[in-house]
């Protein structure tokens, strides 16, 4: 879509579609090639689910306001340069990024451009603020791009008792129930130690996303893609909530034990600490067996899990009495042949350099990019080969010269603040 615009006494032609043709160089990688993804989000669920679509071909434009996305300053660990921390490089590599004021009518005059070429947009700011910007989904944009994907992420929705409220993870784990049954009984609750409330949400958003461009191809239209923290969290709840729906009786934090099965638990072995889990009787025989007391199968105190359940803190006693004599790898190995689930508790450092984790290209150590790999492998399609996560406006002049701005324009743009500092 072309769009005659003016800076000044300038007047030029801007494409809408064309900065994505020239923002990034892998088009033609992954299910997505193509697809042209605006992230306007900021912290963690927006900007992981437009990094996830990057990583299977959509090429991502991500706007950041002049004071930058503010996880850019959650550290320390933070890039060579001191400019960014860890925690955005792992939320925002294969992205191009520009830098807009927003708050200014040319910053907005820009962005509305980029929104007409966009397929998908994905934004998280507080409710009403694209409406007052001018940028309304229902009024606005859906006339402007009649086929736009429009995923918006909100702490607990934009109506409601609780409508426009902004939402934090740990917030919404408090909120939500999942820090009451997080925990051991005779302690405190417990935050889940990553954000788990977000990155679910970015995981719903990412499904709910390619849910609406699947409707697109036979509709010809797109939609609002509506995303909460609150729905998130809920979803979270199983088997905690089909079990008080049941029973009425309220769940409690049970520590690492699991509400329902027996064993399924954390031990101290010998050298660490050691995960077990025995879901059916067939591998609770098995479990007993490998630890040399095969006579635990027959008992009937332990015969079911049912039984177990009721006698879970005897069972806990007899089984982490030969647990603890054991080491963590030897153990692991011999539960491995028998057929029980069980591990070591890894550290994060452990997990990321297991061999099987390296096998499956889930950490990657090369020349160019040092990170996560990919989660989400096809067996016919390829993923695309993350690449770093940029400085503030590294693609600003890129973009804006692709879209049809000259130098002088983009000076202009500058000048009167609508670019920031890039």
């Amino acid at each position: 879509m072309n769009v005659s615009t003016s800076t000044g006494d300038t007047t030029y032609t801007i494409d809408g579609r064309a900065a994505w043709r020239a923002a990034e160089q892998n088009t033609g990688t992954g299910a997505l090639a193509g697809l042209r993804v605006l992230d306007l989000s900021r912290v963690l669920a927006g900007p992981y689910t437009a990094q996830t679509l990057a990583d299977h071909g959509a090429e991502v434009i991500k706007v950041e306001a002049p004071s930058g996305d503010e996880t850019r300053g959650w550290g320390p660990p933070f890039d060579e340069d001191g400019e960014s921390s860890a925690y955005y490089a792992g939320l925002n590599h294969s992205k191009d990024n520009i830098c807009l004021d927003l708050r200014t009518d040319t910053g907005r005059e820009v962005l509305a451009h980029l929104l007409r070429g966009a397929d998908v947009v994905i934004e998280n700011f507080k409710a009403g603020t694209m409406a007052r910007w001018g940028f309304d989904y229902e009024t606005v944009l859906a006339e402007e791009n009649p086929r736009l994907v429009y995923c918006r992420v909100t702490g607990f929705g934009v109506d409601g008792p609780m409508g426009g409220l902004p939402g934090y993870d740990a917030v919404l784990q408090s909120f939500g129930g999942l820090m009451s049954v997080n925990g051991y009984p005779d302690g405190n609750p417990l935050r889940v130690g990553v954000p788990i409330v977000d990155i679910v949400a970015s995981h719903m958003a990412v499904s709910g996303i390619l849910l609406a461009l699947r409707e697109r191809d036979g509709s010809g239209r797109g939609q609002l893609v509506d995303i909460t923290l609150l729905d998130s969290v809920i979803s979270l709840l199983h088997p905690h909530a089909s079990n008080w729906v049941s029973s009425g009786k309220v769940p409690q934090r049970t520590g690492d034990y699991h509400p329902s099965v027996v064993p399924y638990q954390v031990f101290a072995a010998r050298d660490g600490d050691f995960f077990v889990s025995a879901a059916n009787d067939r591998q609770f025989r098995l479990l007993v067996t490998a630890l040399g007391v095969p006579e635990l199968a027959d008992d009937p105190r332990f015969v079911t899990n049912g039984a177990r359940s009721q006698n879970r803190d005897e069972l806990s006693g007899l089984l982490g009495g030969h647990i603890a004599a054991r080491n963590c790898d030897d153990l692991s190995a011999e539960l491995d042949r028998a057929g029980v689930a069980a591990s070591p508790v890894n550290t994060v450092d452990q997990a990321l350099t297991a061999p099987q984790t390296v096998h499956r290209g889930l950490f990657l150590d090369t020349v160019d990019y040092r990170g996560l790999g990919v989660p989400i492998k096809l067996g016919r399609t390829a993923t695309r080969t993350p690449r770093r996560a940029v400085s503030l406006g590294a693609d600003t002049g890129a973009v804006l010269g692709a879209m049809g701005y000259s130098e002088e324009d983009i000076v202009v743009l500058k000048t009167g603040g609508a670019l920031g500092n890039a």
